[in-house]
């Protein structure tokens, strides 16, 4: 029996740069961290005592006896990537509801590859376990997404990653030190807003935008430049972060009207009149979690302003995707 926590993620700058459709001719980056809010999938070979070969357990249950019935996309182009021919029974649970702009489905993906290298007996690196998920969603289950989620989730921590043509992700740790880290964490709140969308058919909109914003999209990846040299200087400095969030939203919510939408506007006008520097909306768009920046003396205000709204603790996230649990 197998047991993965892979972590989930909140990208600061550069979201919508990392779809193909933009970095593979323009290069992309984005600032992200991964977060202490995890899905854990439970793996093992099923034993043959049952009439169906796979048992798929997570918001639904299926018992089919070949892959090729599974309805769960991510379960079954991962069980074919890695050409399983055993039974299997996967288990999932998850700290946060899916479909909320934390990279959840793609969590799901690495969590579910790396659990099934072990069950065979196989250890992987963080970029193969990235490029591996980038592939199955991508290019097996055809979705619109981008890459930064798989491998913000293989990595973890607070990192810049660029994409550029078809080499791959290049991950770079930002160090700025414990102390450093930790007034950038007591610096956020992390509100669920209530709205959940499929990400999928957001990004599709902004990927079908994307000639059209190319200008945009630059000053997007610009940004993910400026958030780490702010990070980079003295703490004095870090109100600038909060500063560059709100122009970075304000920008990235303009390339397509599904982004936001009148309610998510007013969720963080709220916070921002309550004494919030920036913010955004985690993800594609449309629903979700808001991520605000703020001074602590601000955040008794800001959580008594969006007191209906359900505010999740976060810290920062460093290991990434890894075997919790295993047992031959």
């Amino acid at each position: 029996m197998i047991i993965t926590r892979t972590p989930f993620r909140i990208s600061f700058f550069g979201g919508g740069t990392d779809y193909p459709a933009y970095y593979r001719e323009h290069g992309g980056a984005v600032l992200s961290t991964t977060i202490n809010r995890y899905c854990y999938i439970t793996t093992r070979l099923l034993p043959p005592f049952f009439e169906h070969s796979y048992c798929i357990r997570y918001s639904r249950r299926e018992d089919v006896k070949t892959i090729d019935e599974i309805q769960h996309p991510s379960v079954r182009e991962c069980l074919r990537f890695m050409g399983i021919e055993k039974g299997v029974e996967m288990v999932h649970v998850s700290d946060i509801p899916a479909m909320s702009g934390v990279g959840s489905s793609s969590a799901f993906t690495v969590g579910f590859l790396n659990s099934l290298h072990a069950l065979m007996g196989q250890m992987v690196t963080k970029w193969q376990l990235a490029k591996e998920a980038i592939h199955v969603e991508q290019d097996m289950i055809g979705e619109n997404v981008g890459s930064q989620d798989q491998t913000a989730a293989a990595f973890g921590g607070l990192n810049r990653i660029d994409f550029d043509g078809d080499g791959g992700p290049r991950v770079t740790p930002i160090t700025i030190g414990d102390e450093s880290s930790t007034w950038l964490q007591n610096h956020l709140l992390f509100f669920f807003t209530g709205f959940s969308r499929i990400s999928s058919e957001v990004a599709a909109a902004q990927v079908a935008a994307t000639p059209a914003k190319l200008r945009e999209l630059a000053i997007l990846k610009e940004m993910v430049t400026q958030g780490v040299e702010i990070l980079c200087k003295p703490r004095a400095d870090y109100a600038d972060f909060g500063r560059l969030l709100h122009e970075s939203w304000m920008l990235k919510r303009s390339l397509t009207a599904k982004i936001s939408a009148p309610a998510i506007d007013d969720i963080y006008e709220t916070g921002r009149r309550a004494g919030a520097l920036g913010g955004k909306l985690c993800g594609a768009g449309g629903g979700g979690f808001m991520l605000f920046f703020a001074p602590p003396e601000s955040h008794a205000r800001i959580r008594e302003a969006l007191a209906k709204l359900v505010l999740v603790p976060i810290r920062f996230d460093s290991l990434g995707s890894h075997v919790a649990f295993y047992s031959s």
